[in-house]
C-alpha cells in the first residue's frame, strides 16, 4: 500500500499515549494526537518524533462527549482523509474505598474511560466500515482482569472495553477490522511515579519479572496489533504485566 497510513492516538499526552505516537511516527503512521486539556506535553512530543516526513496534528477534545468526539474524528479525516487504526488510550482514574466513593466518583470514570471508548470506536467505525479495513486498540487494564481495592469504578471501566472489544470484533470482522484490547500491568508512568517507595517494592513482590513496565512495552504490542502481521488476531486481550495476572 503506497498512500501512507493514519493513525489516531486519544490521550496521547500521557507516558503511554506518547510512547504510542512515538512508535507508530517512526513507522511511518501519519499521526492525529488528542488531548483534552494541556497542550504542552503534545508540543514538546511532536519535537521528539524523529520521522519527520509523517505529518502530525494535535487535536483537542473531549473523547467523554459525543458530538466532541465526531468532531475530532472529523478533523483527523479533513486532515488526512482516512483513518487506518485508532488507539482509544484516554483513561482517568479516581481511587477511594466503595464506602468513600460517590456516585459522581464512579460515574466520571465510566464516563471518560468507557464512554470515550465507545464514543470514538462509534465515529471511526464509519470510515473504517466504508474503507473495509482498520484497526482499533483499546488500552484496558489488568485491573479490568482482576480488580482492586479502592478502584471499583476504575476496573469496571476497564472490564467493560474488553466487553465491549469482544463485540465490537465480532461486528467488525466482516468488513476486515480487527479490534483488540490490551491490558497494561504496572507501568512507569506519572501514576507510579506519584507512589511511594514501599508501595513500589510491594508491588513488584507480586509481578513475577520483579519490575515494573516501561511505556515501550505497550507501544510495541500496539505496533505488532496494527500491522499486518496481526491480521488474523482480533478479538482478544492481551496482558501486558510481568505476569501478575496469571
Amino acid at each position: 500500500m503506497n498512500q501512507t497510513k493514519v493513525a489516531f492516538v486519544t490521550g496521547a499526552s500521557g507516558g503511554i499515549g506518547s510512547a504510542i505516537a512515538i512508535k507508530l511516527n517512526q513507522l511511518g503512521y501519519n499521526l492525529a494526537l488528542n488531548y483534552n486539556q494541556n497542550i504542552e506535553p503534545l508540543i514538546k512530543l511532536k519535537d521528539l518524533l524523529t520521522n519527520k516526513t509523517a505529518k502530525t496534528i494535535i487535536i483537542q477534545g473531549d473523547v467523554a462527549d459525543f458530538e466532541s468526539s465526531q468532531s475530532m474524528i472529523q478533523e483527523a479525516i479533513a486532515s488526512f482523509g482516512r483513518m487506518d487504526v485508532l488507539v482509544n488510550n484516554a483513561g482517568i482514574t479516581n481511587d477511594k474505598l466503595l464506602l468513600k466513593m460517590t456516585g459522581e466518583d464512579f460515574s466520571e470514570v465510566i464516563r471518560i474511560n468507557l464512554n470515550g471508548t465507545f464514543n470514538c470506536t462509534k465515529h471511526v467505525s464509519k470510515i473504517m466500515m466504508k474503507q473495509k479495513s482498520g484497526c482499533i486498540i483499546n488500552i484496558s487494564s489488568v485491573i479490568g482482569l482482576m480488580g482492586n481495592i479502592g478502584q471499583s469504578n476504575y476496573a469496571a471501566s476497564k472490564a467493560g472495553i474488553i466487553g465491549f472489544t469482544k463485540s465490537i470484533a465480532k461486528e467488525l470482522a466482516r468488513k476486515n477490522i480487527t479490534c483488540n484490547a490490551i491490558a497494561p500491568g504496572f507501568i512507569q508512568t506519572k501514576m507510579t511515579s506519584d507512589m511511594s517507595e514501599e508501595v513500589i517494592e510491594a508491588i513488584k513482590k507480586n509481578i513475577p519479572l520483579k519490575r515494573l513496565g516501561d511505556p515501550e512495552d505497550i507501544a510495541n504490542l500496539v505496533a505488532f496489533l496494527c500491522s499486518d502481521q496481526a491480521a488474523y488476531i482480533t478479538g482478544q486481550t492481551i496482558s501486558v504485566d510481568g505476569g501478575l495476572y496469571i
